[in-house]
């Protein structure tokens, strides 16, 4: 196991992100956030609320689940739960940021535009993602803000751990081998 980020770094990243989002967005008058479930949603949690800090701008922030519009969700591998879609402001003609914590196979970020365009046609969407793996995608999907790119194998992972669920922000690479 091997740290990318520590929670100094992790931090100073975070902070790096927003700065972008608020010299590509201004006033964010016509752009909304939405997070993906389920831990998208804790890098858009922190990135909404260091923007509101340092400019004092309400922002328009939600949540979305993509679980029945995963390409997967049928496959019968693993069992699905979905979580809450919250987006109660339209996206109509809205600049969406999009924010998910790994982009790995550009698979998930699929379904979420999927499952966006049932809430209205946005004007343009962008994505953000802390940890960008570039050499594993399977769709051409690239990321508009990336925290950092890691050039990982496919048998290795990258874990992010969140605060709020593992007590310490950081990011390992994680090598998996199989069991003989």
């Amino acid at each position: 196991m091997k740290t990318i980020l520590d929670q100094q770094k992790f931090k100073v990243v975070i902070e790096r992100l927003a700065h972008q989002l608020i010299e590509n967005h201004g006033d964010f008058s016509d752009a909304v956030i939405v997070g993906l479930q389920p831990r998208g949603i804790f890098l858009a949690n922190r990135l909404v609320a260091y923007i509101e800090s340092i400019t004092k701008f309400k922002l328009q922030y939600g949540k979305l689940d993509i679980t029945f519009y995963r390409d997967d969700f049928n496959t019968g591998k693993e069992l699905h739960i979905p979580d809450k879609t919250e987006i109660d402001f339209s996206i109509e003609h809205k600049k969406v940021i999009l924010i998910d914590d790994v982009l790995f196979t550009g698979r998930t970020i699929r379904s979420a535009l999927d499952a966006l365009v049932d809430f209205g046609r946005p004007q343009k969407v962008e994505l953000l993602v802390l940890i960008d793996r570039r050499f594993s995608r399977q769709l051409p999907i690239q990321a508009d803000y990336t925290g950092m790119v890691i050039d990982s194998i496919v048998t290795q992972k990258v874990k992010v751990n969140w605060q709020e669920n593992e007590q310490q922000d950081e990011v390992f690479l994680i090598e998996h081998t199989k069991n003989k």
